[in-house]
């Protein structure tokens, strides 16, 4: 149980001091499956490699754990460690599934800025009224707009919103950012500078 946990923290320990840190800094912007939530960026950042894996396998357990940091590794270039990694959880009676990582992340077309940034919108919007208003009958149906608008703070209203993106498009999300950036200039040029 506790070997998968070890190899994610050799992988860590692998890396430079400026490689965790742009490690920890992709973990913040890395795809995460369906119902697991975020390290928050505060407490990330201030982690050494045993803090790290001691927070990656309590948000999202070993396997997951073992698999996210395999897919971060990837996205920064480092095969040899994620696959050092891989290989020692396969050794450690995992599933192949459970560890199971994108062959070429690379060549994986790059997250849109309304993805990428979905926490920090959620939590940072303060015009959200004006954002809907934007995207009422281009995006937005009424019916979805009038869900929104009912909910009672604005990082509530965003979650709402975010929950009708899985069936837009491309351009739906690029109405989204433009409006973004109407309503919001400063957040977003901070955003695209993180």
């Amino acid at each position: 149980m506790g070997s998968t946990r070890d190899a994610i923290l050799d992988a860590l320990e692998n890396l430079t001091a400026d490689e965790l840190k742009k490690f920890k800094l992709k973990l913040l912007s890395v795809p995460l499956r369906t119902g697991y939530g975020r390290i928050p960026r505060g407490t990330l950042l201030a982690m050494d490699a045993v803090d790290l894996t001691d927070k990656l396998v309590s948000y999202y357990l070993e396997a997951y754990g073992a698999e996210l940091t395999a897919l971060v590794l990837r996205e920064m270039g480092m095969q040899q460690i994620a696959e050092q990694l891989q290989m020692t959880c396969k050794g450690s009676g995992a599933t192949p599934a459970v560890i199971k990582v994108p062959p070429q992340t690379a060549a994986m077309p790059a997250l849109h800025f309304v993805d990428q940034h979905r926490a920090a919108l959620i939590a940072r919007v303060t015009d959200v009224d004006g954002v809907l208003d934007a995207l009422y009958g281009k995006v937005l149906s009424e019916e979805q707009y009038q869900a929104v608008r009912a909910e009672t703070t604005n990082p509530t209203k965003m979650r709402k919103l975010f929950s009708f993106a899985p069936a837009w498009n491309m351009t739906c999300k690029d109405m989204l950012l433009q409006a973004l950036r109407d309503s919001q200039p400063f957040l977003v040029v901070d955003l695209e500078q993180s």
